[in-house]
């Protein structure tokens, strides 16, 4: 039986740990039951019948070359949070990489009102997913905040940061931070809180069977970032039975609600500081974000989002084919 090729274009590959990994990794096992799929950083030459890009600037050598190799060949352009919140307004290579794609794929359900209007039907909303995990036992002596998020300026550490030191006279709020320092001045910062703040743990890079489970162990997750395409680890915190706080921008209510509770303006450490007091103070606090949360965690269950990928690929090459056809 004559099975199709897809390339899958990242530009980061496994080393890197991030979410572009992840969601390359994850779509190559969902589609190799039905295609052979190849992982790649780059691409230049090869007979594949559809790529599927991630990220519209840094892999735009990669779109051009697939153009200039098969012009008529589909191509699925995956758009992350810094191609729809920054890079697509002013930067030609990704503006380009957007006109190139057959289809674009946004990974929360606003995400498409960020693109230009002519290009908005282009849009196919994939939500991301996981498997549902149950909750560790979580104690009542003391509350344990998580942030989960590389250390580089889109992830805004620094408003984490600044909450734990707001929070510094409540030695019963605890605040750890996993992700490794892409940003050395940023490393050294946090270096620096963890040494002076008794509340406060740097975890470092850590492997992502082991930041799942202190996902589960946390009471509540935090999601300062300034610029997302749909933030995986808050996929990973709602299929835990782990409530979130997070910053109000489209890649978060995209995917939590526009209308959830737990939001704070992106940069107000003390709105975030005032959010997890409020969570270690009033016992209602995280199960009633726990309850707004748990309707929506089937959005995220892997059958669906196996099924949108595969009905999006297989509708581009089955229109492929219908144009070929005499």
């Amino acid at each position: 039986m004559h099975r199709d090729s897809l390339v899958i274009v990242t530009p980061a590959l496994a080393s890197a740990n991030n979410g572009n990994w992840q969601t390359a990794r994850r779509w190559a096992a969902m589609l190799r039951s039905a295609y052979r799929v190849d992982l790649a950083d780059h691409w230049s030459a090869g007979d594949e019948a559809l790529m599927i890009a991630l990220h519209a600037r840094r892999s735009a050598a990669s779109t051009d070359a697939w153009r200039s190799a098969h012009p008529k060949r589909p191509l699925l352009l995956v758009l992350t949070g810094t191609d729809l919140y920054r890079d697509i307004a002013f930067d030609t290579d990704a503006q380009r990489a957007l006109r190139q794609a057959d289809a674009l794929v946004v990974l929360n359900t606003l995400g498409a009102r960020s693109l230009p209007p002519g290009l908005r039907g282009k849009a196919h909303v994939i939500l991301q997913s996981c498997a549902a995990r149950a909750p560790q036992a979580r104690t009542q002596r003391h509350l344990r905040a998580l942030m989960v998020g590389h250390l580089r300026d889109e992830k805004d550490p620094r408003t984490y940061w600044r909450a734990a030191q707001r929070l510094a006279s409540r030695p019963d709020i605890l605040l750890d931070h996993v992700g490794a320092a892409l940003d050395p001045l940023l490393g050294a910062e946090a270096a620096g809180l963890a040494a002076g703040l008794a509340q406060f743990r740097w975890l470092g890079g850590l492997p992502h069977g082991e930041v799942r489970r202190r996902i589960q162990a946390a009471h509540v997750l935090v999601h300062a970032s300034r610029m997302e395409g749909g933030a995986h680890v808050l996929i990973e915190a709602m299929r835990s039975g782990t409530p979130v706080l997070a910053s109000r921008i489209d890649g978060n209510t995209g995917l939590l609600g526009e209308d959830y509770p737990g939001l704070f303006e992106p940069g107000d450490d003390s709105a975030l500081a005032a959010l997890l007091e409020r969570a270690r103070d009033d016992l209602d606090m995280l199960p009633d974000l726990m309850a707004r949360l748990a309707p929506r965690a089937s959005r995220f269950a892997p059958e669906a989002e196996r099924s949108a990928l595969h009905d999006l690929v297989g509708g581009l090459l089955a229109s492929r084919r219908n144009e070929l056809m005499p």
